[in-house]
């Protein structure tokens, strides 16, 4: 079970607890075989050599060759199961991740849209499989190490006490040196990526405006920062990876003149002189390994802490009862809603009732707050205060995945996904003909799509065809009435549709309506307000009329000519007194 406050790479991690303590069980007895080439050297200089016993020789060469190979296939299994513990990582992760990822866009109104997250979900199941995770391993068999050069020798000893101690201040310094650098760069990089991606996805813009020179000087200067950065860490950390390989080789080669001096003195024999260089090599390799891996271990802590602080923000939702098929009664009550990560209110304290099997117009100047409030209708933004009810729950305690089936969306900027236009429209889940060639027709669309190479086959995106801005809005319209919705939000739905698309358009609202459906449409354009039954009209987040059509273009009409007289008498005012003033 999951503890409390445990988000799902944690609890992930705490799964595959059985699988690092195996890696630890055969690293106990990895290292323990590297003492293996020692004491082999150890007993052909003592026994072999002073004894002359080839048949000796070739038992302690068979013995060691025999526990090297068993030291390999040790390796090799250890290896393996950390490729298979980082797949299972990713694979038990990566929906979460994605769903966080998702989240996070959605929580910022996708000004934080990025795929980052599962990048780091990637390089750190990449950095699990690599060489400086076994250093880890490995390094606290030091003291072991020691204690047997200590064995052979105090001189011994003590040179690779003072020689870990060395490399444990260099690893120290490189932390101190780099540390903060490569988090910086690696934010900055983050950072900078996610500037081009905006970028690219507005090429057209860019390019027939000519914005391309100043974005791309731009996008320089934060490269050139990044590149700063990780030139900076990267220097430092080459120079303390070069102190530490030429140090470990140089204390190597002068242990043997130690043991060459000790062995003169007979305090030794020759066997413990090479065995020791041997030994001491193995002993210092998991640190110098530690400090040459610090920059991807960096990366990996990095990546974990983001990793960690997703997931944890955004927990699993709680799983919800299943509630009735909605009928389309939609009730606003008191609503208050500011764009994600803003506190300044865009719709303000509205209030509203509509019956299922309306056709609902939002009309009202630009920023009034009408795309907010289709938003809030759908439950993709969260209100600051008051609550949007469908048949009488709260449209954020329905459980989303259930509630999608009955819900349509149109929004302002269609987009398409890569697939066929049948998967497209089908909201890719199982496509069903009946239905996608049902809600094609619905939106007028089915005799176009014919007309492509593939017909409903015809895929969308890097690999197809690029429709025309109509042709995709006509397209998600159908998308939008796919599997008969009670719940309708259209967002601008004639913006890029000719007059073909327009009848066609008028003829869905026909038959949506008489399926019982409730329809929001948010439009600039006149010529579709005669299919509506009610209009709402918003000025500066509020709620300026409501009511049937007739009455509400009826007020409307009555302030356009109380304002045309205002302004007339005001002109004639002006007119009189510069007469005068003439």
């Amino acid at each position: 079970m999951r503890g409390a406050h445990d988000n799902s790479l944690h609890a992930a991690l705490k799964a595959c607890k059985s699988s690092f303590f195996s890696v630890g069980f055969f690293s106990f007895f990895i290292n323990a075989l590297m003492l293996v080439p020692s004491f082999y050297m150890l007993q052909v200089y003592g026994r072999v050599v002073t004894s002359g016993s080839t048949i000796t020789l070739v038992m302690l060469t068979l013995i060691m060759v025999m526990l090297m190979l068993t030291m390999g296939a040790l390796e090799l299994i250890r290896s393996r199961i950390m490729v298979r513990v980082s797949a299972k990582l990713e694979i038990s992760l990566s929906r979460d991740v994605y769903r966080a990822s998702f989240k996070r866009a959605l929580a910022s109104g996708g000004m934080d849209a990025s795929a980052q997250p599962l990048s780091d979900l990637t390089g750190l199941r990449q950095f699990l499989t690599g060489n400086g995770l076994f250093a880890f391993f490995d390094a606290p068999w030091l003291p072991v190490y020691v204690g047997v050069m200590f064995f052979f020798h105090s001189w011994y000893g003590w040179v690779a006490v003072a020689s870990a101690i060395v490399l444990l201040c260099l690893a120290i310094v490189n932390e101190k040196l780099t540390g903060a650098a490569l988090a910086e760069a690696n934010k900055q990089n983050i950072s900078a990526s996610l500037y081009t991606a905006k970028n690219l996805r507005n090429a057209e813009v860019i390019e027939s405006m000519g914005m391309l020179q100043s974005l791309m000087e731009r996008w320089a200067l934060r490269q050139k920062k990044v590149l700063l950065l990780q030139s900076q860490a990267s220097d430092r950390g080459g120079l303390i990876t070069s102190i530490s390989k030429t140090f470990r080789l140089l204390v190597q080669s002068l242990i043997l003149g130690v043991g060459a001096y000790l062995a003169i003195r007979q305090e030794i024999n020759p066997g413990s002189m090479i065995a020791g260089s041997l030994l001491l090599g193995r002993a210092l390799a998991p640190i110098d390994l530690m400090i040459g891996s610090w920059k991807g271990f960096i990366s990996a802590r990095s990546q974990y802490a983001r990793l960690s602080e997703i997931l944890t923000r955004q927990l699993a939702e709680p799983e919800r009862m299943s509630l009735p098929a909605p009928e389309g009664n939609i009730t606003v009550e008191n609503l208050v809603v500011s764009a994600p990560g803003s506190s300044t209110p865009i719709i303000k304290n509205i209030s509203f009732a509509v019956c299922a099997g309306t056709v609902v117009g939002v009309i009202g100047p630009s920023a009034s707050g009408k795309s907010t409030l289709a938003r809030a209708l759908l439950g993709v933004w969260l209100p600051q205060h008051g609550v949007v009810r469908l048949d009488g729950a709260d449209i954020n305690n329905w459980n989303k995945q259930e509630l999608g089936a009955h819900v349509g969306y149109l929004p302002q900027d269609v987009e398409l996904f890569e697939g066929s236009i049948s998967e497209n429209i089908a909201r890719f889940g199982k496509v069903e003909p009946d239905k996608v060639i049902q809600a094609a027709k619905a939106a007028g669309v089915h005799e176009m799509i014919l007309q492509l190479p593939k017909g409903y086959d015809t895929v969308i995106g890097s690999d197809g065809v690029n429709l025309s801005g109509g042709q995709r809005q006509r397209i998600g319209l159908a998308r939008a009435l796919y599997g008969q919705p009670r719940l309708i939000v259209l967002d601008e739905p004639n913006s890029n549709l000719d007059d073909v698309g327009e009848r066609a358009l008028a003829a869905a609202i026909a038959q949506i309506k008489a399926s019982g459906a409730t329809i929001f449409i948010i439009t600039h354009r006149t010529n579709i307000l005669t299919q509506l039954d009610r209009l709402l009209v918003m000025r500066n987040g509020v709620i300026a009329l409501w009511g049937a059509r007739e009455k509400v273009l009826a007020e409307i009409s009555a302030q356009h000519q109380a304002t045309a007289q205002q302004q007339a008498v005001e002109l004639k005012a002006i007119q009189a007194a510069t007469d005068k003033t003439a």
